[in-house]
Order: C-alpha cells, then sequence, then structure tokens
C-alpha cells in the first residue's frame, strides 16, 4: 500500500486551526466531567534549566489536569537533546533538576509518571515501523524541522532532527495518550503522530478487531500567555534570556533590572506598540492575581523602576515556595532517581506491551 502524500503546513491554516479548537473546548469540557477517560502526555528537552515561560506555558496546567483526575505522563526526552547538537552536556544534572522542577510545582509521582527516553527500549524501537509509514518529503516539510535547519545555518541536517517528528509520534503513542496539551505551533508534530496511528492500522491492521492498536490522539491547545525574556524576544533556555524557576530571589531581581523597557514613564498596557513594558506587567499579574491594566494604573506615572520594583517583588513571593521544595528535592537526589526509576519502570512496562500489540499486528511474533 502506498503512503499518501500529505502537506503538513496545511494544519496550521485559519480553519485547521479554528477546528482544532473547537476540539480543543469539547475536551476540556469532558475532562472536567469525566477525566478518567483521558490519559495526557506532555514533556520537555533537557536542553537547560526551566524557567518561569515554561511554569505558566505548560507546567500549572500539567498539575491542573492532574489534579482534575486525568492520567498523566511526562517525557524528560533526553535522546531529543541529540537532533542538533554535538553532546548531551551535563545532561544528568539537567534531568534530576527537570524533575525537581516538576514536583516542586505540583506534579505528584504517585499520580503520574516521570520518564527518560534512553530507558524505554520498546518506545525507541517503535521508530521503525513508523518511519516505514511516512516519507522524506513529508518530514521535511514539517515547520519544526524546517526552522531548526534554517537556524543552523546550512550545517548539515541530522538524521535525528528529520525524524523528530516520528520520534514526537513514537513517544505519543507508546503509551496510547489521548491528550497531548500543545500551542498552535505544535499542531503538525500531533497530526503527524495521527498520521501514523492511521497509517499503520491501515496498512498492518488490528490485533483487537474492535479498535486500532492506537488512538487518534488530540491537541489541547493552550491559551498561555507567551511571556518573553528579559532582553524583549522570545524566552528561550539557548538565548540566555530566563528567569528560571529554582533562581535565587536576588539573581532573579537581577535579571529583571536589567530587562528592556521603553523611555516613556507613564506605564500602560499596550502589547501592540510596548511589548517589553506589557510583558513585564503581564508576569506580574500572573504572579498577583490583578490585570495587567490594574497594574499599569497603580503604576501610573511611577516608570520602569517601579515597574521593575513591582514585578520582582511578586515574581519572587510567588516563587518563593517552589524553590524552598525544590531546594529541597535537590537535596535529596536519593529520592529524584527512586521517582525516576519507578517512572521508568511503569514506561517500560507499558512500552513492552504497547509494542508486541505492534508486532503481532505486523505478523512479526515468532
Amino acid at each position: 500500500m502506498a503512503v499518501a502524500s500529505m502537506d503538513l503546513s496545511a494544519t496550521t491554516s485559519e480553519a485547521s486551526l479554528a477546528a482544532s479548537r473547537q476540539r480543543s473546548y469539547k475536551i476540556e469540557a469532558d475532562l472536567v466531567a469525566h477525566p478518567e477517560r483521558w490519559r495526557m502526555l506532555t514533556g520537555d528537552r533537557p536542553t537547560g534549566e526551566l524557567h518561569i515561560g515554561h511554569y505558566f506555558g505548560s507546567l500549572a496546567n500539567r498539575v491542573r489536569l492532574q489534579n482534575l483526575g486525568v492520567e498523566t505522563w511526562v517525557l524528560c526526552a533526553d535522546y531529543q537533546v541529540i537532533t542538533d547538537r554535538d553532546g548531551v552536556g551535563p545532561i544528568r544534572e539537567r534531568v534530576y533538576s527537570a524533575i525537581a522542577n516538576y514536583l516542586a510545582c505540583g506534579i505528584d509521582p504517585k499520580r503520574c509518571v516521570i520518564f527518560t527516553h534512553s530507558a524505554i527500549p520498546a518506545l525507541n524501537q517503535l521508530l521503525l515501523p513508523f518511519l516505514s509509514l511516512v516519507t522524506d518529503a513529508e518530514l521535511r516539510r514539517n515547520p519544526t524541522v524546517k526552522a531548526e535547519y534554517e537556524a543552523s545555518g546550512g550545517r548539515p541536517m541530522s538524521g535525528l532532527l528529520l525524524t523528530y517528528p516520528v520520534h514526537q509520534a513514537a513517544d505519543i503513542l507508546f503509551c496510547k495518550a489521548q491528550l497531548v496539551p500543545v500551542g498552535k505551533d505544535q499542531l503538525p508534530h500531533l497530526e503527524q503522530a495521527r498520521v501514523v496511528a492511521r497509517r499503520f492500522d491501515e496498512r498492518y491492521g488490528r490485533v483487537n478487531a474492535d479498535q486500532p492498536v492506537f488512538p487518534q490522539p488530540a491537541a489541547l491547545l493552550s491559551d498561555a500567555e507567551n511571556i518573553l525574556g528579559t532582553d524583549g524576544t522570545k524566552m528561550s533556555k539557548s538565548k540566555g534570556n530566563t528567569i528560571e524557576i529554582g533562581m535565587d530571589a536576588d539573581s532573579t531581581a537581577r535579571l529583571i533590572k536589567k530587562a528592556i523597557t521603553d523611555s516613556e514613564r507613564r506605564i500602560t498596557y499596550d502589547p501592540l506598540h510596548r511589548p517589553e513594558v506589557s510583558n513585564l506587567l503581564l508576569l506580574a499579574a500572573l504572579t498577583t492575581g490583578n490585570t495587567p491594566t490594574e497594574i499599569a494604573a497603580e503604576i501610573a506615572d511611577g516608570g520602569a523602576g517601579m515597574l521593575k520594583k513591582l514585578v520582582t517583588e511578586a515574581v519572587n513571593e510567588f516563587f518563593a515556595p517552589i524553590r524552598a521544595r525544590r531546594a529541597e528535592l535537590i537535596a535529596d537526589p536519593g529520592y529524584l532517581q527512586q521517582v525516576l526509576a519507578t517512572g521508568n519502570a511503569k514506561a517500560t512496562a507499558v512500552a513492552e506491551a504497547t509494542l508486541t500489540e505492534v508486532r503481532t499486528a505486523m505478523q512479526m511474533c515468532y
């Protein structure tokens, strides 16, 4: 059976995005009524320290979904570190730091499976049959693959980077996650996972006649506000413009003091014309519960100095208990190792069961 061509860029069209949002709204409503029906998978690449953008963009939502009763799986995607890098860096420290951040922010290891790529051989073995279901052209059209290649300055693309979307499909499908929280820019990756699931069913069939081996995972679109870095650009570990979750109060104050603003003394919330000032107001809003407009009115003609002072106090107060808990966890590496070992064991058992189903459907059980 020939693999049909698919234009992944079409998934980000306005019509497709609107349809994805409608599905996401319906799922959100069902999560509240029937959280036990859903298994969610999400995760991070341990390329650096998690920052407050991660917290407001994804970590807080993971905790919310977990507390609703949704089965939660969190991947520390260590193999994905080497998709576009020559080495792994201090990866062991970063993995355990990420786990400490997860737990400090409220992820409960008794209700959540935390695991790493490299410890789950059966997950990675799914890459082989999955790669037979996609074409080179499809992978090269993937927006993330294109963006990473363009950012490399012409460096030859590694095979791992080219197949990055398929590896993500394996992450999602090995545990049969039905739900993946994403931003709209990540919809093409989720669509690739849906295509892989469908094509596997079409080409190899089913173990159980009533249902395919893999579900069609759905997107839970995030409405989280985008927090800029201290330099006014996207907050990114690679840019060094982040406020880390585990950063101490003094370091946080120094970074916020150096944050870019503008020359106008009167503080107003105007994301279009005053993005840097508005970003600080947004950060203050997220950490105090007030609106950006209310905070701007409070500061009025106080200028950037008063704004930065208020933001510093708000951020440090909000993250103080998280940072205190994180420090306790970092001081107990044996506990972090136990959490990861337990999660890896659970993920391995599920991955091996899924791989057995895959091999059975492919008639490769000898």
